[in-house]
């Protein structure tokens, strides 16, 4: 049996960081749930109020960077100790061991090179800036000069919610439409 939920969808916006850090802390005390946040440049300390979870961006940077470490290893090797091994400097071409101190510089330039390039294409991707995707942004100030709130609420908490969007300093309070959401019971 499924049902549906019919949210009305309301921006606050304001002009300043304050007032919006202000107003994300009164939503969260009467417990209603902040759907996105949109600011012009990054606030500091709004992630826990707003309840975004902790990143797991560090462990794919680790995990890439161990990636081109596994693979600058492997290829030097390859090439220096199986495939073709030439004697260079008086170093032994036998081990792989023997070799590491040579082969350091290439191993870390291999181990950056993944780790920033997986991280780039790892931040494309999460936040769907590819190529013909729609940008989430619901209001273009909010890239200049304006700070956004955006709430998806039931009929009940709408009005509790634009006092205190209002109450807060909001510029503006926009009703933007209706969001209906499926139920699985």
């Amino acid at each position: 049996m499924a049902g549906t939920v019919t949210k009305k969808v309301i921006h606050g916006v304001y002009d300043d960081e304050v007032p919006l850090l202000e107003a994300c802390k009164k939503l969260g005390k009467a417990g209603i749930k902040i759907k996105d946040v949109f600011t012009p440049f990054p606030i500091h300390g709004i992630d826990p109020i707003v309840g975004v979870p902790r990143t797991r961006l560090a462990i794919c940077a680790f995990l890439y960077g161990l990636t081109g470490c596994g693979l600058a290893t492997l290829m030097m090797w390859y090439m220096m100790v199986s495939d073709w091994p030439i004697d260079i400097g008086g170093k032994p071409n036998w081990s792989y061991v023997y070799n590491i101190p040579a082969f350091i510089p290439i191993t870390f330039e291999a181990t950056i090179f993944c780790a920033g390039h997986g991280m780039a294409l790892t931040f494309l991707l999460r936040c769907m800036l590819i190529p013909g995707a729609r940008p989430k942004n619901p209001d273009p100030r909010t890239t200049n000069d304006k700070f956004l709130i955006y709430l998806e609420l039931t009929e009940d908490q709408t009005s509790q919610a634009d006092g205190i969007l209002r109450s807060a300093g909001a510029s503006e309070v926009n009703y933007k439409g209706i969001v209906t959401e499926k139920l699985a019971y």
